[in-house]
């Protein structure tokens, strides 16, 4: 599949301003699968994967990104939390523009890819589509204390659990 080579992003949904000053609702309403896959297939597949190096998680974006363009949605969940276990959090308030997306090499002559919104349509799919499944833990005897429950303490956690 040839990529999609817009050079603007995908716009996203907002709720409308008369409606926003009357709730605490996200203004931001997310992708549909559609807007997804369009987004996604903006995505070059760079081989030098820009991106990924301005991940401080080291998300394998390009991978997760392939998995939407082609609508494997439970994939792509997948692949994005094999090393981020906080994606719907990452896909809202990590600093993408920053980070990730402002290595991507669409942004040289338009805007880059949107990795973030992509990131939170996918983690947003999987918390409505995707059956829940309960980590089989095994315990040790060991026990720990975790100070703190933001996102550091509550990756800490799941990774110790």
């Amino acid at each position: 599949m040839a990529p999609n080579m817009n050079p603007k992003k995908t716009p996203i949904p907002e709720q409308k301003p008369e409606e926003r000053i009357k709730n605490f609702n996200e203004v931001s309403l997310g992708y549909t699968p559609e807007q997804a896959k369009e987004e996604a297939t903006r995505c070059l597949q760079c081989k030098t994967r820009p991106c990924v190096s301005g991940c401080p998680v080291g998300v394998k974006i390009p991978e997760f990104i392939k998995q939407v363009s082609e609508g494997n949605f439970e994939e792509a969940y997948k692949v994005l939390t094999s090393e981020n276990c906080l994606p719907a959090i990452c896909g809202r308030v990590c600093p993408q523009e920053t980070q990730c997306e402002i290595l991507c090499l669409r942004g040289k002559k338009g805007e880059p890819v949107a990795i973030g919104r992509l990131e939170r349509f996918v983690a947003d799919y999987a918390m409505e589509k995707i059956p829940e499944k309960s980590p089989e833990i095994k315990k040790n005897g060991i026990r720990v204390a975790i100070a703190g429950g933001g996102p550091a303490g509550l990756t800490c956690a799941g990774e110790l659990a």
